[in-house]
């Protein structure tokens, strides 16, 4: 059986040093990972509408995520595509996400590959 690839983006390490409770982080990382599943479609539609405004809103929300969950590397192009939503024109933010889209999916795959490896556990009583 094979086991599942080590991530690229996801920091469990950097998740506990910020947060400090395993379940804490699996809490956390369910909700990165409906966001992520919501809100990537979202600001794809946004930047094909031109909405920059839109797009910066879920690329604020991202830039908060990404320090606690992600490698530098990942922190630093979504801090840069989220500068460039607040300054840009729609074209060149639009540019910029193509390069950041698939790293985020990849993210959003990792996450859900580590939960389903390492469920949370609930919190209500059998």
């Amino acid at each position: 059986m094979s086991t599942a690839p080590q991530p690229i983006y996801l920091s469990i390490e950097r998740a506990m040093e910020f947060i400090g409770d395993a379940n804490g982080v699996l809490s956390l990382l369910k909700t990165l990972q409906q966001t992520l599943s919501d809100d990537l479609p979202r600001l794809q539609a946004f930047l094909d509408q031109e909405d920059v405004y839109s797009a910066n809103r879920i690329l604020h929300q991202l830039k908060g995520f990404t320090p606690v969950f992600c490698v530098d590397s990942l922190v630093e192009k979504v801090v840069l595509v989220e500068s460039l939503s607040k300054h840009s024109e729609a074209q060149d933010l639009r540019l910029a996400y193509k390069e950041l889209a698939p790293q985020l999916e990849a993210l959003r795959l990792e996450v859900v590959a580590h939960l389903i490896l390492h469920p949370p556990v609930s919190n209500q009583n059998a």
